[in-house]
This record gives C-alpha cells, sequence and structure tokens, in this order.
C-alpha cells in the first residue's frame, strides 16, 4: 500500500479546518487549483471521498472525519520526532510532551511551561494541539506525556489532576434583551437559536448540554453547528443566536456587538484537569506532574474555579 506525501494530509487537515478552498489555499500558500488537485489525488490514491463540495460549499464526509483525526496523529507523530530530535541536538536532557487544546487558558499552559524540575535542568516541554477527547486518546496511548483536557469523563487508562473548574458561557449579540442579566440559566434561551460547538471538538460537553436541555424539557428553536468559536461570532453578529461556549472562547469574541454571560448551570461545568496515563511509572511525568501540582496552589487563590477553560 502507498502512503499519502504529507503534503497530501497537510492540504485534508487544513481544508477541513477551514471547509472553504480560498482560505485553506492561502493558509497553505498555494493557489486554489493546486490545493483541488491535491485533495483529488488524495481521494484517488486512498479510493475514499473525503469532502462534499461545489463552488459554495465544503463538507467533509464521515470517512473524511475519520481521515483527518488519524491524518493529525500522523503529523503530530512527525513533528514530535523531528523536534526530539532537534531538542536532543541543542543539548536538552529531556523533553516532554504536553498537549493543550486550542480553548486551553493560556495563563495555565504558561504556568505548566515555567515549571522547573531540580532534577532535570535541561527538561524541554513541547506543546501539542488537539480536541481534549483527541489529547486524552493520544496521552492513553503513550503518544503525549499528558495533556491539559476538558470535559473529559475519568476513563481507567489515564490519572488525572484537577486544575481549574467554570461555567459554560453564552455568547450573545449586546442588542439581545438577554445581555442585561448577569447570568442566563438554560430555560432563558427556550425561544432562542443556539450555536454549538460540533460534537467531534468535545463529544461529551455537546452530550451534556443535550442531556440537560432534554430532560428540562427545554428545545432550542434552531440550532447551528460550528468548529470555532469565531464562526459563532459571525453568526450572532447576523442575529442567528446564541453561542455555547468555553469562557476562554466566548472572552476571545467579546468584542463590539458581542458581549457574554456565565451559564448558571451546575450540571454544565466543565473541569480542566492534567491527564496521565495509570500506567505511567517515569520519574520525569510524577515529578512533573508533583511539581505542577505545587504550583498551581501556590499562585491560585482558593476561590479559583472562573478560569477559562477548554
Amino acid at each position: 500500500m502507498v502512503l499519502p506525501e504529507i503534503r497530501l494530509l497537510q492540504a485534508a487537515i487544513v481544508l477541513a479546518e477551514e471547509l472553504n478552498f480560498s482560505r485553506a489555499a492561502e493558509r497553505l500558500r498555494i493557489d486554489q487549483s493546486t490545493l483541488s488537485k491535491r485533495i483529488m489525488e488524495l481521494e484517488g490514491m486512498i479510493a475514499v471521498r473525503l469532502f462534499k463540495r461545489n463552488h459554495q460549499l465544503v463538507e467533509l464526509t464521515e470517512p473524511g472525519r475519520h481521515f483527518v483525526q488519524e491524518a493529525r496523529n500522523a503529523l503530530l507523530h512527525t513533528e514530535r520526532a523531528v523536534l526530539s530530535a532537534t531538542a536532543a541536538s541543542r543539548g536538552a536532557d529531556e523533553v516532554l510532551n504536553l498537549g493543550k487544546s486550542a480553548y486551553t487558558d493560556p495563563f495555565l499552559v504558561t504556568t505548566l511551561q515555567s515549571v522547573q524540575l531540580p532534577l532535570y535542568p535541561g527538561l524541554k516541554v513541547k506543546l501539542w494541539s488537539n480536541y481534549s477527547h483527541e489529547l486524552a486518546h493520544m496521552v492513553a496511548t503513550g503518544k503525549l506525556d499528558m495533556a491539559l483536557v476538558t470535559a473529559i469523563p475519568d476513563m481507567p487508562t489515564l490519572s488525572f489532576l484537577k486544575v481549574a473548574e467554570a461555567s459554560i458561557y453564552i455568547a450573545l449579540s449586546q442588542e439581545d434583551s438577554l445581555a442585561d442579566r448577569k447570568e442566563l440559566h438554560l430555560e432563558d434561551l427556550r425561544a432562542c437559536e443556539w450555536i454549538l460547538l460540533a460534537s467531534y471538538v468535545n463529544p461529551h460537553v455537546f452530550e451534556m448540554i443535550q442531556k440537560v436541555a432534554s430532560e428540562k424539557g427545554i428545545t432550542a428553536s434552531d440550532r447551528h453547528y460550528v468548529m470555532t468559536a469565531e464562526e459563532a461570532s459571525e453568526l450572532v453578529l447576523a442575529h442567528k443566536g446564541v453561542a455555547f461556549l468555553p469562557r476562554d472562547a466566548a472572552w476571545r469574541i467579546a468584542s463590539e456587538g458581542i458581549t457574554m454571560r456565565p451559564l448558571a448551570e451546575d450540571r454544565l461545568k466543565l473541569a480542566t484537569r492534567l491527564a496521565t496515563r495509570s500506567d505511567n511509572n517515569a520519574r520525569l511525568v510524577s515529578e512533573f506532574v508533583r511539581a505542577a501540582g505545587r504550583k498551581l496552589r501556590s499562585i491560585l487563590p482558593p476561590q479559583q474555579g472562573s478560569l477559562p477553560l477548554d
């Protein structure tokens, strides 16, 4: 079996993220025709249709979604191999691979990056980005040493250190009558269109919202599904509804025309935890987790729980 080249994997990943040939081609610094040829070459090579497309619309097929998830992991391994070798050549004694998502509070990330271990003065912490559930899988399978994950259920293969907890936040138009309230409840959103991060961004959060809403008998007037907070902001500004987002994501798009309010639902809290493998006996990992716990306890106030989360 002939495996696809990295350039073809990159083309599929970027197109899946942008769902737009023009933007994807711009990110890849190639023209649209070249990108189209690469996608066609890839689909022809594996004999699977990854994207549905016409002049206005690009959508991932179900096989495409699975392919892109694994393609990200493949590129991650390749990049990790290169960076680990580079770090070793520059004199790093140890390299620790830490996962985080695009929605992880930057404060938590920089705090962990600043952890120093006397036994490992040359330690280098490398960051890897992915969705929380993918990061949990990567830690469980040994692809990462540890990861900051949010709203991930307990798993027998993983050990967790809780580092923060926060509410889901609702991003809404400043002109919305609900913007006058300090906090919102699901009942307040009954007549609204809901903008939700798609299930593959964080399946557990997606299911939590569906379950609590169903048990309360609350149905949105319509639903929109997005991959990023920026996509949600476009819909909010177009008065297409209210967006359910992690605080950091809501904060990122809260600007002229958009405000944010906490969702006061005890069952819809987002806990961020540092995940490691349960059977990982590596001294470096255990020393790092202990040091990280001590540092976080020393700099976070007792009431800390409203940190931006993934």
